[in-house]
């Protein structure tokens, strides 16, 4: 299906600032028009010496208003910057605040299908190169435009229009030239763009995966695949210098033709006595004062080009639509007991993926807790996601106290669900912070209860900045098990009516996950309890265990119904047993 094109988010953004912005180019003009009285009080500096009609007096009246034009271009100047580049960064903030706040909205599939690295690239060179096309190239246009204007206008009245008239043959072929040139630099800025995001996000997922590289010696292979997508960035890069190479040399040989043409054509007037010395000087000083203009289109015009590729970049994500989002009319619930219901549930990843749950349909009353079982890829995890409404399942329906969560609130569902996924996700942050994440504001008391609970407060206290411990990226420096039971204090503090454990004690010894699960017996009774796991020792403490097999309900019922039965559940029981027992003797 077809996108629908949204409005862009920058005019009114601009509208919003338009009052400031006209106040800045109000000032800029101001210095524009000063400017121009510069180079015509010299000349009759000029002609009033060469012709001996100006007597000291005179000469200080003259010096004297150019040191006026000075001051008055040094406030305009102030005025300009402070309104325009001041706004320039505030324009940045918002859209980097809306762009930030947009991907918190998408849908999973968003970020299985995009790279962190060209997520990062539209908050660091896309927003920058918005932030300089409405800034700086906003003061290089309407600066260059008004005070080209305002040269030649000053330049057909005050010295002569057959002479100007000359100087504008450069400029015509550099408007044709610079039309061109823009349409080349977006497209290839886009590119490069594009490039950059690959290059980063290889050397992100480098570093977070800087162990397995070791552990598996693939240094070399690495350093070989980088220096391709390195190279690749600089090939990128070299086709936006390479179109620079060309242009602005050529813009710098029409300002020289530019002045080639005044002098010759100049002097010659001056020389038959068309002109006078202190217009032909005057006339010299409009061309200095438009060589400026001349070169900062070049310089407009490539910010131009790259803030329109970094704005389509950036509304390539605003225009995306999230698959989950609050319903219209939404059920007023606020508060759930912790009913749970999969109704005829049917679910796949994608359209030509299959099902990862087939027509199941499962019941936990509040304060019941339910363990989820089966081999890997039979779906367990898909059931906590479709919990959570991660997803939205293509058939059936998954209820939360009698409501279909397609019709609750995201926020009511999430605030009554704390979650332990598998990659036991840590912020680069204390330990404290870590724990508290989902309850801001929890006393030091409750955090080190909820701690205690996850039998992870005596190695927190071996630290030795103890709760105040800084935690590595994604938790780098704690071990498996650490991290996983940092996660499980995070959940328990959050003291959510349901609780999800996804394979959250996988990495912790059976001591350990024994004490962890009296201490969940004691800390959530009377609460809803999902636990997912391949541990059979794990889910001693269920009231019922449901066994997934290819995404079907295998088998259901208590841990003395399942061994009965003989089935999948008991043949997973013997096997860990023999397991155990061989470990024992060894």
């Amino acid at each position: 299906m077809e996108k629908k094109k949204k409005t862009s988010i920058l005019p009114p953004i601009l509208a919003r600032f338009s009052v400031i912005y006209l106040i800045g180019l109000a000032g800029l003009f101001v210095v524009d028009y000063v400017q121009l009285f510069i180079p015509q009080y010299m000349g009759d500096v000029t002609d009033g010496l060469a012709a001996h009609t100006l007597d000291q007096a005179g000469v200080l009246d003259l010096c004297g208003k150019i040191v006026l034009c000075g001051l008055i271009m040094m406030l305009g100047r102030f005025v300009w910057r402070y309104c325009i580049f001041g706004t320039a960064r505030k324009i940045e903030r918002i859209l980097r605040n809306r762009l930030f706040a947009k991907l918190e909205t998408l849908s999973q599939r968003y970020y299985h299908e995009h790279k962190t690295g060209d997520l990062m690239s539209y908050f660091t060179n896309d927003l920058e190169a918005v932030r300089v096309a409405v800034g700086p190239a906003v003061v290089t246009c309407f600066d260059a435009t008004v005070l080209a204007v305002m040269v030649l206008y000053r330049m057909v009245t005050h010295v002569s229009l057959t002479l100007t008239l000359y100087t504008l043959i450069p400029m015509g072929i550099l408007a044709v030239g610079g039309y061109f040139f823009g349409i080349a630099s977006e497209e290839r800025y886009g590119k490069m763009q594009k490039a950059f995001a690959n290059l980063q996000d290889f050397v992100q997922e480098s570093v977070s995966g800087e162990r397995v590289i070791k552990a598996f010696v693939q240094e070399e292979k690495q350093a070989e695949a980088f220096k391709i997508v390195n190279e690749n960035k600089r090939q990128a890069s070299l086709h936006v210098v390479k179109l620079h190479v060309l242009f602005l040399p050529a813009l710098r040989l029409l300002v020289g033709i530019t002045y080639v043409i005044a002098i010759v054509v100049g002097g010659y007037f001056t020389i038959v006595g068309d002109m006078t010395l202190g217009k032909f000087v005057a006339f010299n000083s409009y061309i200095g004062s438009l060589v400026w203009p001349m070169l900062a289109l070049g310089d407009a015009i490539t910010s131009i080009s790259q803030g329109v590729a970094g704005m389509r970049r950036i509304h390539e994500v605003m225009d995306e639509e999230s698959e989950i989002v609050d319903p219209a009319s939404p059920d007023e619930v606020e508060t759930l007991s912790g009913a749970i219901e999969f109704r005829n549930v049917t679910f796949s990843y994608g359209e030509n993926l299959p099902d990862k749950l087939t027509n199941l349909s499962v019941k936990v009353a509040p304060g019941e807790t339910l363990a989820i079982m089966g081999r890997t890829g039979t779906g367990k995890s898909t059931f906590a996601n479709l919990l959570c409404r991660l997803y939205d399942v293509q058939e059936g329906a998954v209820l939360l106290d009698g409501h279909d969560v397609r019709n609750l609130p995201l926020k009511t569902i999430r605030e009554n669900i704390a979650y332990v996924p598998q990659d036991n996700f840590l912020f680069s942050q204390t330990l404290s912070g870590n724990i508290s994440f989902g309850r801001q504001g929890a006393s030091q008391e409750e955090i080190e209860e909820a701690a205690k609970a996850a039998d992870i407060h005596d190695n927190i206290l071996d630290f030795p900045d103890k709760y105040e411990t800084m935690v590595g990226e994604r938790g780098v420096t704690l071990s498996g098990g650490q991290k996983q039971r940092s996660s499980i204090a995070r959940a328990l503090l959050k003291d959510s009516p349901i609780l999800i454990l996804d394979d959250a004690l996988s990495a912790v010894d059976t001591d350990t996950e024994e004490r962890i699960l009296q201490n969940l017996k004691k800390y959530r009774a009377g609460k809803t309890n999902l636990i997912i796991a391949h541990r059979v020792s794990t889910v001693q403490m269920a009231d019922h265990i449901l066994v997934l097999d290819e995404g079907r309900m295998a088998e259901y019922g208590t841990r003395e119904e399942l061994m009965a039965k003989n089935g999948i559940f008991a043949d997973m029981a013997h096997r860990q047993q023999l397991e155990e027992q061989l470990t024992m003797a060894e």
